[in-house]
């Protein structure tokens, strides 16, 4: 009695595998609904990228976060070239994230606690305008938050917030040794004095 139990339980577990794996197969969108998950995309400035990096890498809800360059005027720059301070380019960060667990809102939110907004084309000893504190809004709901961080940010300095605020243009991947550069370096000079201190004082380690 209990094995005819048992086989008529399993037989009826079978049917709905079976009938779960036909409408999988009739309507895949059912089980790419349940999965997908819609990532938005960031891109922010606020001096050596090494720094912004480190920060946005830690915060929940990034998924990834890559340095890069934009705002200049040739195509395809180094490391080498932007560093002069004559392309235009900004060291930024393109930051990719789940906005049901994290707003842009509250990326802006860090980003203003993670750098000084107030300093012109500098951050600590670096100096250029490729360290300007930057904003570069990839639809008008991302400006018109930037708009008002910044009107935000004003109330709480005594200097003006200086960080621009503009249409984000190309972004130019860097060199592959910028990327996760504090994870690959933690004891590298700059990531001791700079990137760590920064860090424990936002209670990111």
């Amino acid at each position: 009695m209990k094995k005819a139990l048992f086989l008529f339980s399993f037989a009826l577990t079978c049917m709905g595998c079976v009938a779960k794996d036909e409408e999988s197969k009739t309507n895949p969108k059912s089980v790419q609904k349940a999965t997908q998950i819609d990532f938005e995309t960031a891109i922010l400035g606020g001096g050596c990228f090494w720094c912004t990096e480190a920060v946005f890498e830690k915060i929940a809800g990034v998924k990834e976060v890559v340095s890069g360059y934009a705002g200049g005027k040739i195509p395809n720059p180094t490391y080498k070239q932007i560093c002069t301070g004559l392309t235009g380019h900004a060291e930024v960060i393109k930051i990719v994230y789940d906005p049901q667990k994290i707003s842009f809102e509250k990326l802006l939110d860090v980003f203003g606690d993670a750098h000084d907004p107030t300093t012109l084309n500098r951050q600590g000893a670096d100096v250029g305008t490729q360290y300007r504190s930057t904003v570069m809004y990839l639809s008008e709901s991302q400006k018109t938050a930037a708009l008002n961080w910044k009107a935000k940010l004003n109330g709480k300095f005594v200097d003006p917030v200086v960080t621009e605020i503009v249409p984000a243009p190309k972004f130019y991947v860097a060199e592959e040794y910028h990327q996760d550069y504090y994870d690959r370096n933690p004891n590298q000079g700059y990531c001791n004095f700079v990137i760590r201190p920064k860090l424990k004082k936002l209670k990111l380690e």
